[in-house]
């Protein structure tokens, strides 16, 4: 990466996932980039291994939260950091080994291309998909394109993504976002209520048989739910800006935040 301007990291939240993120981090330092794990509350067990790995490679770096924060939470620390750090974008990849670690140069490639843009992951599912996830996400696809008012987010739960840390920070502080799995799907419409670019990258997904998931079927769910419904009147709120912006089919640019 010879410009100057583009100085990206990879950003994993991890919690207790001492037994994937060994694997994810082997194939992810042949990127040769820093690395920030984000320790969202691990046990012991976990906690260890991140700091064998970061005390094996100078480059990675651990952000310990004391308690388990949620998905979101964590997301947001890292971004934070990243940005005080002077970096201008963070690839964010999941630890569970569910994504393709061979397609980060691809991401950082359209991101140096496209530099103000949200460079989201497109899941293409193999085998390994359980039938009642892939359904279950098309509801909140649904929701996100309705609140939205745009088909530009193909997928907004998949956690495989590169953000412009400047915008996607002042989107952060700004807007009042939540802290577990919702948060992906929130501020990507956020994303798109201030006319931000959004590019949808495809890329293979699979699901480890021996994968933890940390989704809270109640918990989340109802995360999820309070999530559509607020966005929802916000939607209403901005549906005059967003319909004129689409009639006259105005970019802004840079992102503004509202």
């Amino acid at each position: 990466m010879s410009d100057p301007d583009f100085k990206p990291c990879i950003i994993v939240p991890v919690y207790n996932h001492e037994q994937a993120i060994t694997a994810t981090m082997a194939h992810l330092l042949t990127a040769r980039l820093p690395i920030i794990l984000v320790d969202d509350g691990s046990d012991s067990v976990c906690a260890k291994v991140l700091q064998k790995l970061a005390s094996d490679d100078p480059g990675t770096e651990i952000i310990r939260l004391p308690t388990n924060r949620g998905k979101g939470g964590a997301l947001k620390a890292g971004l934070r950091e990243a940005k005080t750090q002077g970096f201008s974008h963070a690839l964010q990849i999941d630890a569970d080994g569910q994504h393709a670690t061979e397609d980060v140069a691809r991401f950082l490639a359209m991101g140096k291309n496209k530099p103000a843009a949200l460079i989201c992951g497109c899941p293409i599912y193999d085998s390994s998909v359980p039938a009642h996830r892939y359904y279950a996400r098309y509801l909140t696809h649904i929701w996100v394109w309705i609140n939205s008012l745009s088909l530009a987010v193909k997928d907004s739960m998949c956690g495989f993504r590169l953000y412009p840390l400047k915008e996607t920070v002042a989107l952060i502080d700004e807007q009042a976002m939540g802290n577990r799995m919702e948060f992906e799907s929130e501020i990507a419409v956020h994303w798109v209520w201030c006319g931000g670019e959004v590019i949808n990258l495809p890329t293979q997904v699979s699901y480890p048989v021996d994968g933890i998931s940390h989704f809270s079927p109640w918990r989340d769910n109802l995360a999820i739910s309070k999530m559509h419904a607020t966005l929802f009147f916000g939607m209403l709120r901005r549906l005059p800006r967003l319909v004129a912006r689409k009639l006259t089919k105005r970019k802004l640019r840079p992102l503004q935040t509202d």
